[in-house]
């Protein structure tokens, strides 16, 4: 991973409290799978936002899109493997919803408008996208997007794209909960952290905090 240049990258692109819509569409926790698979850049930044939601059980970093001969991540780092940094969310539907955790992917997590990097990291494994399960998964996210890119949120459209999650595959072990093992790295001091400080800025009910 790259660090910022002239151009912060930091997670703070703009969005203010209220200026993002909850979603109209989502999934009936009776239905909900409990799993989504979310690239949004790094996956040490979009995992450590996670890891700080009231609901979410557990947060893995990895890979999606590409086979299983070409899963690690200097393979990865490539660009030509086809996967994309995933992370894993494991969580309880009765306490956050799907859709929930797309408001927080587009809205604190990654700049959805950016095609095939986030930041300095360039390349198609930093891409945004939804690596839906079920056609569930698809139909919210479709709607959501949809919905974002009719408020004008941002300036620009939405890039993320839908992705149908063939095969997750885990990360290397020393990419597992990165940012809270590594918090003075540059890396994570820079560009993760700020992002965790806006979740619990904009959205202080739907974390782990007290």
């Amino acid at each position: 991973m790259a660090l910022f240049g002239s151009k912060r990258e930091d997670g703070a692109f703009g969005l203010v409290s209220g200026s993002f819509p909850d979603p109209k569409t989502d999934i009936d926790a009776a239905q909900d799978s409990g799993e989504a698979v979310l690239a949004g850049g790094c996956f040490w930044c979009v995992e450590a936002v996670y890891l700080e939601l009231e609901g979410v059980n557990s947060v893995v970093s990895g890979y999606a899109g590409g086979t299983a001969e070409t899963a690690d991540y200097q393979s990865v780092c490539s660009g030509r493997t086809g996967h994309a940094e995933v992370v894993k969310v494991s969580y309880d539907p009765a306490k956050i919803s799907f859709g929930m955790l797309l408001k927080i992917f587009f809205s604190v997590a990654h700049d959805p408008t950016h095609v095939d990097r986030q930041g300095n990291d360039v390349g198609p494994q930093y891409r945004s996208s939804v690596f839906y399960a079920d056609a569930e998964q698809k139909r919210v996210a479709e709607a959501y997007i949809a919905q974002i890119n009719a408020a004008k949120v941002f300036d620009d459209p939405v890039a993320t794209r839908l992705e149908k999650l063939e095969r997750f595959f885990d990360g290397e072990d020393y990419h597992q909960n990165y940012a809270a093992r590594n918090p003075m790295q540059p890396y994570i001091a820079y560009i993760a952290a700020p992002k965790v400080q806006k979740l619990y800025k904009l959205y202080p009910d739907k974390t782990k905090q007290p």
